[in-house]
């Protein structure tokens, strides 16, 4: 799992601190929690400036219930693929940092064919300024192409709800599946 050097954690820093939502930040990094200090890394008190729009907590927290909180108006996400289903299966509005493996190539899926998710800019080796967060964030929340992301992502949550109720066809499909599993696994080899 790959996780944010001091530096980077100083550019989010300054970019959730200046794009002004209301957040919750998971903070996963190369240092120890014990060792990360997210006053040291800001020198605009980072904590103090935005004890009442924000919270910060330490390493994880249930991803899936907070995506399904209705006060939940965007994610940037790594794009990962069990973030990609739980924001697209709740209808969230996203902000695209992949950073290793299939991540980007499910940002590019979101972003370009689907049209679901804003890309932020990075740098050759993978850093993203706190300016350019801040822009990607007030982009999302607060812009036309944010508004464009926010209708498609909620006739994506529609289509999810769709497929996976009992008569979806993907409830159909692994019942299916799990039915021709159950019957291999009873039917003696010979």
């Amino acid at each position: 799992m790959r996780r944010f050097s001091k530096a980077q954690l100083k550019e989010i820093t300054l970019g959730l601190g200046k794009s002004k939502p209301r957040f919750l930040w998971i903070v996963r990094s190369e240092l120890d929690s014990e060792e990360l200090n997210l006053e040291d890394l800001s020198p605009e008190r980072f904590l103090e400036r935005t004890k009442e729009n924000g919270m910060v907590v330490r390493n994880w927290a249930p991803q899936g219930a907070i995506l399904s909180h209705d006060s939940i108006g965007g994610f940037v996400t790594h794009c990962g693929w069990n973030s990609v289903l739980e924001t697209n299966f709740e209808g969230v509005s996203m902000v695209a940092w992949p950073l290793y493996a299939e991540q980007s190539l499910n940002n590019m899926i979101l972003v370009e064919e689907m049209k679901v998710t804003s890309e932020l800019n990075k740098s050759k080796d993978g850093f993203v300024s706190g300016i350019e967060l801040e822009d990607r964030i007030k982009e999302l929340m607060d812009s036309y192409k944010g508004n464009e992301i926010r209708q498609m992502i909620f006739k994506t949550k529609l289509s999810s709800k769709e497929i996976s109720d009992q008569n979806g066809s993907l409830f159909v499909d692994l019942t299916k599946l799990i039915q021709l599993f159950n019957q291999k696994e009873t039917t003696p080899s010979s």
